[in-house]
C-alpha cells in the first residue's frame, strides 16, 4: 500500500529500488522503474521546456530517488533532452544507465520521420555520444525501422558500431515479434520499446516473447488508464483501497505484468516524478491484479 507524495518526501522513504531489478543484456543491472526524458522538452516534444529550471530539478532528483535507468532520444527536442541530461547529471553516477535512440528526424512540433540510412544512424550515435559526454552508449535503440531502407542494412550498421565499442547493448522500438527475430540474426536484442499500458495491449505477443527471451520490455505511455479511471470505475474504487491515484495503480499493474518490464513514465514536474516512483511500493493483490488485467484487456479489445 502507498500514497501520493510531495516534494518534501525524502529519498530514504521513496526509492525506485522497490520495483526490483533487471539486468539489461545480462550485465547492466537497473531498478525496473525508470524515467522517460521526453517530457523535459517543449510542447510537441519540440524545443526547450517551458520551465527549464524545473526540468533540471526533475533530472537531478532521479539519482536521489534511485532511478538509475533513463531513456531519451536524439529526436526529443531534437537534442534538448540529451543536452539537459548531460547538464543535470554529468558526471553520471556509477551504475546509472542512460539509454538513447536514433533514426527519427524532426520537422516541427509533433512531426516525426524515420531515416534509417546507415550513414545517418552512425551520425546519430556519434552526436549522441557528444551531447551526453560519453565514450560509449550503454544502450542504443533504433527508434523506428525505416521502411524505405532494407532493415538488414540498419541492423548491420548497429552491429558494426557495437563491435567498434561505440555502443554496449542494442535495442529496438515499435516492432513486432518477426522483426525482433530478424534482428536477432544480426545482434543480441537486449530491449524492446513499444507502446503498452493497462488499456493498450496490442503488444501482448511482443511482451510474451520478450519475457521468454529475457529481453527487457520498455513500455512507453505506461500510466494510461482510459475510462478505467473514471468515477465509479474499478481504478476509482481501488484508489481508495490502496490510497493511491489511478495512474499509480496502472503503473503498479504494468510492473507486475512481467519480470522483464521496465516502465519509463516521464514528466517535467518533480511532484509527478515522486508520485510515479511511489507506485513501486504498491503490491496489488492477486485478485485486484486479475480484475484490472481483465478489464484492461476488454478496454483494449473494444478500442481496436
Amino acid at each position: 500500500m502507498t500514497m501520493t507524495t510531495s516534494s518534501s518526501t525524502s529519498s530514504k522513504t521513496l526509492s525506485a529500488a522497490a520495483s526490483g531489478t533487471f539486468k539489461i543484456g545480462g550485465d547492466l543491472s537497473v531498478n525496473r522503474l525508470g524515467f522517460g526524458a521526453m517530457r523535459v522538452t517543449g510542447k510537441g516534444v519540440w524545443g526547450e521546456p517551458e520551465d527549464r529550471g524545473e526540468a533540471l530539478r526533475v533530472l537531478r532528483r532521479l539519482p536521489e530517488l534511485e532511478v538509475d535507468f533513463i531513456d531519451t532520444a536524439d529526436a526529443y527536442g531534437p537534442d534538448v533532452s540529451e543536452d539537459l541530461l548531460a547538464e543535470a547529471l554529468f558526471p553520471y553516477n556509477r551504475g546509472s544507465v542512460i539509454a538513447t535512440k536514433g533514426a527519427n528526424t524532426r520537422q516541427g512540433p509533433d512531426q516525426w520521420a524515420a531515416v534509417g540510412r546507415p550513414e545517418y544512424l552512425r551520425q546519430c550515435v556519434q552526436m549522441s555520444l557528444r551531447r551526453l559526454k560519453m565514450d560509449q552508449i550503454p544502450l542504443w535503440q533504433l527508434h523506428r525501422i525505416d521502411a524505405k531502407v532494407p532493415r538488414g542494412e540498419q541492423f548491420g550498421i548497429m552491429k558494426q558500431m557495437q563491435q567498434e565499442g561505440l555502443i554496449r547493448h542494442l535495442g529496438l522500438s515499435e516492432v513486432n515479434v518477426e522483426e525482433i527475430k530478424a534482428a536477432q540474426q544480426v545482434f543480441e536484442v537486449t530491449t524492446v520499446q513499444n507502446m503498452y499500458n493497462l488499456v493498450t495491449r496490442q503488444s501482448e505477443a511482443v511482451l510474451d516473447y520478450c519475457t521468454q527471451q529475457n529481453i527487457g520490455f520498455i513500455p512507453w505511455f505506461p500510466l494510461a488508464a482510459g475510462d478505467l479511471a473514471r468515477p465509479g470505475s474499478i481504478l476509482d474504487d481501488l484508489s481508495s483501497k490502496y490510497g493511491a491515484t489511478p495512474s499509480q495503480l496502472a503503473l503498479a499493474w504494468v510492473l507486475r505484468r512481467s519480470p522483464v518490464m521496465l516502465p519509463i513514465p516521464g514528466t517535467g514536474k518533480v511532484r509527478h516524478l515522486e508520485e510515479n516512483v511511489a507506485a513501486a511500493t504498491i503490491e496489488l493483490s492477486d485478485e485486484d491484479f486479475a480484475a484490472l488485467d481483465a478489464q484492461g484487456q476488454q478496454a483494449s479489445d473494444k478500442a481496436k
